[in-house]
């Protein structure tokens, strides 16, 4: 096929292809496999629908775009010739268009043009290129849909519904021979509209406030409003054809015309190459490694802090879903960080499957099982699990604190916050930084505008929160690298790297040299502070973060001892010698006087008063502290009354007024029913297994070599049996399934004898099916066996044996010779 005539439809063209070719065009736009076309002419409708042509010219870089816009503005069909010079021009402009630039156009535009033909967007051989029409319909100029080109119609599309008399007053005005024949008219203003010399003849003639007119209008919108009582200019270009009516008030520069004040060019800067990324500083790549490492292991902390701080139960969650704002304000605080940052935290630990809701009536936030197995982890595969879970996330967090389409506020953990263009823009981000040298930190604007050339139409969104998208994506993607840890002093480091191409291993192997070793010491003060010089060991850290409240974070922590701290510990039923004990065996430094005379005077005063269930009590074996209880101004709202001279009552629960007393300075202790000190720890709660937020699909996944080449080999079966030549049992002629959709009709004794013939020689049969739920189709089958009423046989349509009932046949016909053509 192909080697003479040339393709009349795009099924002719694909059907022309090649399988390599074919599945170029699925593997570019996978959303035409679903499902899976029955054959050529249902893939080239499918190709040309709407959705699908809009899907696939966002997936197109600048250039190709250019291409496509130059097609849409171009004749139909167009030479490649005329295609070339809406590109470069006619190289009659003063020098404007650069010969560098016509060459580098000249040199790319036969790969553009592959690309949309790989992509069915365009199809026909070089000398009648052609535009899908649904592409062109979207590329096109109307008054509601300017042309990307800034190019508006032709003089036959503007003068459509002018009257003859009006065409023949603007010939008359510019200088040409009248004519009565309205085609005619419009081919004469055309032809003086494209030639050089004529044109320039006549704008030379124009006042220069009407060349000012035409200088607005070129390079487009084309389109202005006129009054009914226009100004001189205005009048002198509307006379002459080169501003045409659209409406009463409305006029148009016509496309030849702007084409001759273009020097024959579609757009004002073709852009055949990418820009470059170029380079805003080169660092030492080590330094980069330490940095980023050092990041890294503060993004561990922070996401270990989280997962403490939320360890009891976590916040409520909003009824609309997410996190208050409040909430957020309350989180970013404990964490020491911004709320915008406090918000990436949160949502990487949530994508991670660290957080889930708990799924209680009271539903809160919690850390879930498999956090537990993370901190159980080493530092480096700690690292590896978030930066797995961060690349493919479509959850933006960026998107915290802004409005969604309706003017709602999108929360911290919402359901609003997915955007399925995130991995693509964060994993190409990444790919850029790997094609720069080691150590070297890209410049963010150009990364930006390379970024908007690969993908010119992916920048707006439907979702209401801008018209560029994609570069805010790039710049949300910039900082959390490097909050992360991916990037280092704004360059890729080398642990990211091996992740992006090696894997998490490989990347972890990289990163554990650079991580600090934890630490089994602190260093204790007189000033009843602790200086832990580095990262602790996960139970020093714990114990210690229970017996003294965190001061200052840094390149070293310093926790604070306090009557508040001490007693926490002792609650959490630790003794004074076991406090002693570990103070004693984790410092480097003698333990301080002033440490020890806090731990002994509160563990002395601790559980001196004992609170219970009564609605309350408070018992106390030293009468006088009672009655000092009772004359404290402060206890008058908890209503205490005296049971017996070491007993007091009280209306306030257990414990509102274990909260109060130690308020007011004493350290009282909760007792249970039979007069046990209760010791209370934090609880450790946890929501049941729970699987991390699936990623929301940007579109129809890419299709794997094996899925190509099953379905390109169904859809050349398909085609067979669609086009295949048949003989019209009837008349013994041949026929066409593409002329007649009637099944073939024959009694059952010819069936039998048909298909009969058919195992025994081996040929294709095409006959009419039924199959059991009634539907009707039409096949081309080689029979293998006949036997028990069934049918065995190889079925070109769906490219696989299958067996069917001879009673469901509802007729057979021979192939022609000439069967598959």
């Amino acid at each position: 096929m192909g080697t003479t005539t040339p393709p009349r439809t795009l099924a002719e063209a694909l059907r022309a292809r090649g399988d390599e070719s074919l599945a170029g065009l699925l593997r570019a736009r996978p959303d035409l496999l679903n499902p899976v076309p029955n054959d050529i002419t249902q893939l080239a409708t499918r190709a040309g629908t709407r959705a699908s042509v809009v899907r696939a010219l966002e997936h197109l870089d600048r250039f190709a775009l250019q291409t496509a816009e130059a097609l849409a503005v171009a004749p139909d069909p167009a030479p490649y010739g005329i295609l070339l010079s809406l590109l470069t021009g006619d190289g009659l402009d003063d020098g404007e268009q650069r010969d560098d630039v016509g060459a580098a156009v000249t040199a790319a535009l036969p790969g553009a043009l592959a690309t949309l033909r790989e992509q069915a967007l365009v199809w026909g051989e070089d000398e009648r290129l052609r535009l899908v029409r649904t592409a062109r319909e979207l590329l096109a100029p109307s008054p509601q849909h300017p042309s990307p080109t800034g190019l508006g119609p032709t003089v036959a599309e503007a003068t459509a519904g002018m009257s003859p008399g009006r065409l023949q007053e603007i010939l008359t005005t510019a200088g040409l021979h009248a004519t009565h024949d309205p085609v005619s008219a419009v081919a004469a203003l055309s032809a003086l509209f494209t030639d050089r010399t004529r044109m320039a003849e006549l704008l030379d003639t124009a006042p220069v406030e009407a060349l000012s007119v035409l200088d607005r209008l070129v390079w487009g919108p084309p389109y202005g409003e006129v009054t009914p009582n226009p100004t001189p200019p205005v009048k002198w270009l509307r006379d002459r054809g080169l501003l045409l009516p659209v409406s009463t008030r409305t006029v148009v520069l016509p496309r030849e015309a702007a084409l001759h004040l273009r020097a024959g060019r579609a757009h004002r800067v073709p852009e055949p190459a990418p820009p470059v990324v170029t380079a805003a500083a080169e660092r030492d790549p080590q330094a980069v490694d330490r940095a980023a490492a050092g990041q890294a292991f503060t993004a561990l902390s922070t996401v270990e802090e989280l997962l403490k701080l939320w360890n009891g139960g976590g916040p409520a969650i909003l009824r609309a879903g997410g996190l208050s704002v409040r909430e957020l304000k309350r989180t970013a605080t404990a964490l020491d960080v911004t709320e915008p940052i406090a918000a990436f935290w949160v949502e990487l630990a949530y994508a991670a499957g660290l957080l889930a809701t708990d799924g209680e009536s009271d539903e809160r936030y919690a850390p879930t099982p498999a956090s537990d197995e993370w901190l159980d982890l080493s530092a480096q595969h700690r690292w590896t699990h978030l930066a797995t879970a961060w690349l493919p996330a479509t959850r933006v967090p960026g998107l915290v604190g802004g409005q969604d389409a309706k003017g709602r506020a999108l929360s911290a953990l919402g359901p609003e916050l997915d955007r399925s263009a995130a991995p693509d823009v964060r994993r190409r981000v990444l790919a850029l930084f790997a094609e720069l040298p080691p150590g070297t930190a890209p410049d963010p604007e150009t990364l930006l505008r390379r970024l908007r050339w690969e993908r010119p139409l992916r920048g707006s969104s439907p979702s209401g929160e801008g018209t560029d998208l994609r570069s805010r994506l790039a710049l949300w993607t910039l900082n959390e690298a490097e909050l992360l840890g991916i990037t280092g002093r704004g360059a890729l480091s080398s642990q990211a790297r091996a992740l992006l191409e090696e894997g998490e291993e490989t990347a972890a192997a990289f990163l554990a040299p650079l991580l600090p070793e934890p630490l089994d010491h602190v260093l204790l003060q007189a000033d009843l502070t602790a200086v832990a010089p580095g990262p602790l060991e996960r139970p020093l850290a714990e114990t210690l973060s229970v017996l003294a409240d965190v001061e200052s974070k840094g390149g070293a922590t310093v926790y604070r001892f306090t009557p508040g701290s001490v007693r926490r510990a002792l609650d959490a039923g630790q003794a004074a010698a076991d406090l002693h004990a570990f103070l004693a065996a984790h410092s480097r430094t003698p333990v301080p006087q002033p440490l020890s005379y806090l731990i002994d005077d509160v563990a002395r005063r601790h559980g001196h008063l004992r609170i219970g269930a009564a609605s309350a009590y408070v018992r106390c074996d030293d009468e006088a502290v009672l009655n000092e209880l009772l004359a404290d101004r402060r206890s008058t709202g908890l209503r205490l009354r005296r049971l017996a001279p070491t007993v007091l009552a009280s209306q306030a629960d257990p414990g509102s007024l274990l909260e109060a007393l130690r308020e007011m300075g004493y350290a009282p202790a909760a007792e249970s029913a039979e007069g046990d000190v209760l010791i209370t720890r934090a609880g450790a709660r946890r929501t049941p297994p729970r699987t991390p937020p699936t990623p929301v699909p940007e579109g129809p996944p890419v299709p794997d070599d094996t899925l190509l080449g099953a379905a390109v080999r169904a859809i050349r079966a398909g085609d067979t049996a669609a086009t295949v030549i048949r003989k019209d049992p009837a008349e013994g002629g041949p026929s066409s399934t593409t002329s007649s959709g009637s099944l073939p009709r024959t009694t059952s004794a010819e069936t039998l004898a048909t298909v009969q013939a058919a195992a025994m020689t081996g040929t294709a049969v095409w006959i009419g099916y039924v199959n059991a739920e009634g539907a009707a189709s039409q096949r081309v089958i080689a029979p293998v066996r006949v036997e028990g009423g069934f049918v065995t046989a190889y079925d070109h349509t769906a490219d696989e044996v299958r067996t069917f009932a001879l009673h469901r046949i509802t007729g057979v016909a021979e192939l022609a010779e000439d069967g598959k053509g």
